[in-house]
């Protein structure tokens, strides 16, 4: 498997500090890549997301084989572990009352990709011309279009549009979506948070894909347009093009930019 990655953090316009955390990891066999966006204000965020990030990137270290349905147990149970952890340290620590964080993970390798989530950060995929959210956010908003009551136009400008109804920590136990796919020679996925995506709209992100750079410029113009519409969030996106799924020449090419940026 050949990959291309990048990944990039950004505090934004407006805050202060950054709370979101990512992850990205890849080598021939397998890449493993995670996004987490923070919340519970005095640092809690952050310290929730990169708790997330870090037990989420532990616990699937060991996995390497992505046949078959264990792999997908094992997402979804490194994301229980990741609750569970932030969790019983909201109890313990009166500081972090009230932390949690989204987070949303893929793991590629022998031509197929799990995906794990829970919030409303994304995980999108640009195949053959086609731009789609894979994952599906899990918050009031989606809630209310799901059922009817709201377009998805109308969802994207109501008060209640950052209201999330599932993350990591909030309570004893949690539900992760887990989902999985086939990889196919010139995949573009996207990993954000939704400073990136409350900023930037799907027809516009395609169309910084479908500029075909490399993923780091694409992570760079992505954040830049997130800023120059507002800013309102801390801006993060991983892009991972996958090059060759099954190649006799193998390997990764990557640029990290996870230092936030003022």
């Amino acid at each position: 498997m050949q990959l291309s990655v990048a990944a990039g953090t950004d505090v934004g316009r407006i805050r202060a500090g950054n709370e979101d955390s990512l992850y990205a990891d890849a080598d021939q066999e397998r890449g493993l890549f995670i996004v987490a966006d923070g919340m519970g204000g005095h640092a809690a965020g952050e310290v929730a997301s990169e708790m997330a990030v870090q037990i989420v990137a532990r616990d699937l270290a060991p996995v390497r084989d992505l046949t078959g349905p264990e792999p997908l147990v094992q997402m979804g149970d490194a994301l229980m572990a990741a609750n569970r952890a932030i969790y019983e340290r909201t109890i313990v620590e009166a500081d972090k009352q009230g932390m949690g964080t989204t987070a949303s993970c893929i793991v590629m390798g022998q031509g197929r990709w799990i995906i794990g989530h829970i919030g409303d950060s994304r995980i999108y995929l640009l195949r053959d011309g086609v731009f789609r959210q894979v994952t599906k956010d899990h918050s009031y908003v989606q809630e209310q279009v799901d059922a009817g009551f709201l377009t998805p136009e109308q969802a994207r400008y109501h008060p209640y549009s950052n209201v999330i109804t599932r993350c990591v920590g909030a309570n004893a136990a949690v539900e992760a979506d887990v989902l999985h796919g086939d990889l196919q020679n010139g995949d573009l996925f996207v990993l954000a948070s939704d400073g990136l995506t409350g900023m930037v709209e799907d027809p516009q992100l395609k169309k910084i894909l479908e500029t075909r750079q490399t993923p780091g410029r694409i992570v760079d113009a992505m954040i830049t347009e997130a800023n120059r519409r507002g800013g309102l969030d801390n801006i993060t996106a991983i892009v991972v093009q996958v090059i060759q799924v099954h190649s006799g020449v193998t390997g990764t090419t990557g640029e990290m930019k996870a230092a936030a940026r003022g």
